[in-house]
């Protein structure tokens, strides 16, 4: 179960680094509305770009509180939460706008990915 919370902490943090960092201009299938960018998708969510750079650095600090986590387990529980948190408030976006469920597909996965951190570094769920 160690290796699974681990892999699921690497996979948080690749992947949000990689969407925050190397795919920020480019367009996605999961972008919200018909949006190229991150800036256009914060747009179509009717939030503004200083929010986009907010929610950035939030999702940033909370991947890399998950990564260290790996070394620093106390750090796994608040970095989740905030990852689970910041998760939610992505599908709700998806939905606000009416985007097909698909597009939420990557934020559920990883708010899913999220809570079992959460559930298993409380000790809620045991390996």
């Amino acid at each position: 179960m160690e290796d699974f919370v681990t892999a699921a902490k690497i996979i948080l943090f690749v992947s949000i680094v990689n969407v925050w960092f190397f795919r920020a201009n480019r367009g996605t299938q999961w972008r919200g509305g018909d949006a190229l960018t991150m800036k256009e998708e914060f747009k179509v969510y009717g939030l503004s770009e200083t929010m986009m750079y907010m929610i950035g650095v939030l999702k940033v600090l909370s991947a890399i509180g998950l990564i260290v986590s790996i070394w620093y387990p106390m750090l796994a529980i608040p970095a989740s939460a905030a990852m689970g948190f910041l998760m939610t408030g992505a599908i709700w976006m998806h939905l606000k706008v009416k985007d097909p469920i698909k597009k939420a597909l990557p934020a559920f996965a990883f708010l899913l990915l999220s809570v079992f951190i959460w559930l298993y570094s409380t000790g809620m769920i045991h390996g």
